[in-house]
């Protein structure tokens, strides 16, 4: 930053930090956009704190995996269209890769001791870099005793009552806006999105400036991402039918990708439902050990959806090789899930740094990104009941939904490497791939030899 005549990180130099952060994306959305905001915004320092937050609201009111959209607006913000597909297609390529790897182990021998051992100390592993999560994010976020309030609204209301995100994410922009015109001092947090000077603020902040978006490219970008993303659907309804597997799947997962809001844990019981007792595709507790890949290979968590195309194609193969047709499924699912992500960056990314500044939108923000914390809190918890745990029920009164682990189910090695985690993350700041390098070598040894 003393740099004299800065200048933007070239594109290969870019390249290599997508990666790093593709092959570090474990656990989830909260454990993604904590390796995205250490790298980008601690380390590299390209983008500051609050346009960063930001690109991440944005990304949290779209449909789709927030982490996957987050990137690719970071990558285009560097290097436009080029640099966003990049980014965003790199973020996707690990877990493609390691869901199609043990999809296919799977399929074929259902069980690899050396697989579960490593999955197992990477999944407690992953706990600490969510909690490292919603400390960052909680620090910058919550200024002042209503920006925490609302973080706790938040996570009161979608972890116990299971309110949609979408309206909670609408709700706290109204109450920002509101508040802004009210008490302007506790709302007004998120400051700087149009500044061009601070002491928050990255390479990105200071080069890149919006660029007036016009109707005509916006349209043409559209019509394009529009026909990449159902062609290949429209391909295999006429020459296919809707009975073919593969139509099916296009067609499925393609509205699927519309319906995710709040990432992949709000659209999973939908997926689940549909494929397990509409299809027929897998069974429950085969989806459960697809949720279970995705959680524990890097990249966004709605991969599962990967594994459940690839089973179903696997037993409804026809005249195919069923190998042959699980790839294919596998490709086909992947590409109808991501694809409208890069729609809705590439169209909407110019309209949303051109509102960076105004104070309606910052106070609206300001308060959005404070239930964005309450919302990672939630996937945090949910993820660590669901690790520490074997079995997880829920006491329901009314509207109320209280998650009641079984005590008896306490996976003791789960909360040993966790805790080694947690110290070695937080305490003497190890980075990742060290911490979960230690933790995969902890499960090994605790799989093998203790369970």
């Amino acid at each position: 930053m003393n740099n004299t005549n800065p200048v933007l990180p070239s594109f290969g130099e870019a390249f290599k930090v997508w990666l790093k952060i593709a092959l570090y994306s474990f656990g989830g959305p909260a454990g993604q956009i904590a390796v995205m905001h250490k790298l980008v915004v601690e380390e590299k320092k390209w983008l500051g704190e609050n346009r960063f937050l930001h690109a991440l609201n944005y990304c949290m009111l779209l449909p789709g995996p927030e982490a996957q959209q987050l990137i690719t607006y970071i990558g285009w913000l560097m290097h436009k269209t080029r640099g966003g597909i990049v980014a965003g297609a790199l973020f996707v390529l690990p877990g493609f890769l390691s869901i199609l790897a043990l999809s296919i182990v799977y399929a074929l021998w259902k069980e690899v001791g050396l697989v579960q051992g490593i999955f197992y100390g990477i999944k407690a592993a992953v706990l600490a870099i969510v909690v490292g999560a919603v400390i960052k994010i909680g620090k910058k976020a919550l200024k002042n005793e209503v920006m925490v309030g609302l973080a706790a609204l938040s996570f009161i209301a979608i972890f116990f009552f299971k309110i949609p995100f979408p309206f909670i994410i609408i709700a706290a922009g109204l109450v920002g806006w509101i508040g802004g015109k009210v008490w302007e001092e506790k709302f007004l947090v998120i400051k700087g999105h149009g500044d061009k000077a601070g002491s928050d603020e990255g390479l990105i902040d200071r080069l890149v400036q919006p660029v007036k978006p016009t109707l005509p490219k916006t349209l043409k970008t559209a019509a394009f991402w529009l026909v990449l993303w159902l062609l290949p659907v429209a391909v295999l309804l006429f020459a296919f039918g809707k009975a073919n597997i593969f139509t099916q799947q296009g067609l499925f997962f393609s509205q699927s990708a519309l319906v995710t809001f709040g990432g992949a844990y709000s659209v999973l019981a939908y997926i689940s439902q549909r494929a397990v007792e509409t299809y027929g595709w897998l069974t429950p507790g085969e989806m459960l050990d697809g949720l279970g890949m995705a959680e524990t290979t890097p990249g966004p968590l709605i991969q599962v959806v990967q594994f459940v195309g690839f089973m179903g194609a696997f037993r409804n193969a026809g005249t195919l090789d069923p190998i042959v047709a699980g790839i294919l499924a596998s490709l086909l699912v992947t590409w109808v899930t991501y694809l409208p992500s890069f729609f809705f960056i590439f169209t909407g990314a110019p309209y949303i740094e051109r509102l960076r500044g105004n104070k309606n939108l910052t106070t609206a923000l300001s308060a959005i990104t404070s239930a964005v914390v309450g919302v990672v809190l939630n996937l945090g918890v949910w993820f660590s009941i669901h690790t520490l745990f074997g079995k997880v029920g829920e006491l329901k009164f009314g509207a109320l939904h209280l998650p009641l682990p079984e005590w008896a189910t306490m996976d003791w090695g789960a909360v040993f490497i966790t805790l080694v985690a947690l110290f070695v993350y937080l305490k003497l700041h190890w980075d990742m791939l060290k911490t979960i390098g230690v933790c995969a070598v902890l499960g090994l040894l605790i799989h093998f030899f203790i369970n």
